[in-house]
């Protein structure tokens, strides 16, 4: 038999290794649990919201019901009395037309005319068309609430990977200006040329540029009627004019006119929406190639750039495009994420 003395650097390698591996089972078990509780969370969330739609709606039907049997209930009680007032009256005149039935003059017409109540009827309220339209109506909300509850946790899970992004002043163009915490960007004074400074097109690019992973930031647009947001390969054109696409190391979408939305896919796409955008959500995968945009207020996915081939760092990437004499002077703001939002 061959003894290995445990205390050998071959097997002090081993141990090692080995403990290695179960921190690694045990993050992975860790992040495991995370997910379980995050798609648990999002599940009572959406079915919880569901419920109580329902809920509401039934409330909502039952109180139709009532009001409808409330009115037809009115109308009948109205009838009642009035047909109980004409009794009333025929009662009094044949009373009337005894006691003065010795006098010749005294005939038919003194029996006073009634209401033809042959044609009066009370039919019942239609609330089976009233239990159809209100189910119709929940099938319609419950698709379009279903749709965007589950859109909301899509954007919240993606918020996890948020990164901390600021304004590289050393690519920016020389028409912009940053504020000191390199949050925002605007129109403003001309800088010193650098090598890695746009020179034509008011561009900036992010300090931090990211080569694997997942990463997540927000950009308020608010008040701006042009701009342009995404992200940029390092090796990016800078000087001269500038094409926004994805062949030329750019995923962007850009707003233009005050109501124009493009995402600038090749070929571009124009984005219908139904209201103007106030922040912009940019999230990257880098290892599957995925560029998404999503409205962060109301979490709708704008757009999504897929099976992208991304070969070395992506920067996120800012133009708050020109002042237009004051119209377009709003800054672009690096916004902090809410995942609770």
């Amino acid at each position: 038999y061959v003894w290995t003395d445990i205390r050998s650097p071959g097997c002090e390698s081993l141990c090692f290794n080995l403990q290695m591996k179960i921190q690694e089972i045990k993050r992975s078990a860790e992040l495991s649990r995370k997910s379980a509780n995050r798609h648990t969370a999002d599940s009572v969330q959406v079915f919880g919201a569901l419920v109580q739609l329902v809920q509401r709606s039934l409330e909502n039907l039952i109180e139709a019901i009532e009001e409808k049997q409330k009115t037809t209930q009115k109308q009948a009680e109205g009838y009642i009395q009035e047909l109980e007032q004409e009794i009333s009256e025929l009662t009094k005149r044949s009373t009337e037309v005894e006691r003065l039935s010795h006098i010749e003059d005294c005939s038919r017409d003194a029996i006073p005319p009634t209401k033809n109540w042959t044609e009066v009827n009370i039919p019942p309220p239609p609330y089976g068309r009233s239990l159809g339209s209100v189910v119709t109506q929940l099938k319609e909300k419950f698709i379009n609430g279903t749709e965007k509850l589950i859109a909301k946790a899509k954007l919240i899970r993606v918020q996890e990977y948020a990164v901390d992004v600021s304004l590289d002043p050393d690519t920016a163009n020389a028409h912009l200006l940053l504020s000191d915490n390199g949050k925002q960007v605007f129109c403003g004074d001309n800088l010193p040329d650098s090598p890695k400074r746009f020179d034509r097109c008011v561009n900036v690019l992010g300090k931090e540029g990211f080569s694997s992973g997942r990463f997540y930031f927000e950009v308020q647009v608010k008040g701006k009627t042009d701009w342009t947001v995404g992200v940029a390969k390092e090796s990016v054109d800078r000087k001269g004019k500038i094409t926004l696409s994805p062949e030329d190391g750019f995923w962007t979408v850009w707003l233009r006119n005050g109501d124009e939305y493009t995402a600038n896919d090749a070929p571009s796409v124009d984005l219908s929406l139904k209201m103007p955008l106030q922040k912009v959500g940019v999230f990257v995968n880098y290892e599957d190639g995925l560029v998404c945009f999503y409205d962060a207020e109301t979490a709708d996915l704008l757009y999504a750039f897929t099976d992208c081939s991304f070969t070395e760092k992506l920067y996120p990437y800012f133009s708050p495009c020109s002042n237009d004499n004051g119209r377009n002077s709003a800054p672009l703001i690096i916004c902090p994420v809410n995942c609770n939002n």
